[in-house]
């Protein structure tokens, strides 16, 4: 199968930046769409941005102009990097892909990684 592996969390001031990474690694043929999400205490998963293998992105409006996405299909690695972060930020920050064909499987899966914090003081 697969997994997802997040780095680049951690504790920064408001209006400061950092960098998400998550790889993909395994027996994978191809993945569709990879994105990160997160999730505040208390509050739900909610989506923050995807990227598909052609690059078309989208973005949950809270962080548009301030977070890009990008991604290196050759290395199944996705990038997340925030700028101008704000307190509201902090959350826990999952990795997600999906529609992902791994070798002996028909059909597409989908994975989470495990999820990297990111903490932002005011």
């Amino acid at each position: 199968h697969a997994q997802l592996v997040e780095s680049g969390g951690g504790l920064v001031q408001a209006g400061g930046s950092l960098r998400l990474s998550c790889v993909a690694s395994g027996s994978i043929l191809s993945i569709n769409v990879m994105g990160w999400y997160r999730q505040a205490p208390g509050k739900q998963r909610e989506l923050v941005a995807t990227i598909t293998d052609g690059g078309s992105t989208n973005y949950a409006d809270s962080v548009k102009g301030r977070f890009t996405i990008s991604r290196d299909n050759a290395k199944n690695t996705v990038y997340l990097q925030m700028n101008s972060l704000k307190f509201e930020d902090t959350a826990v920050y999952y990795c997600h892909a999906g529609g992902v064909r791994v070798t002996g499987i028909v059909g597409v899966l989908y994975y989470w990684g495990q999820g990297t914090q990111v903490t932002v003081s005011s």
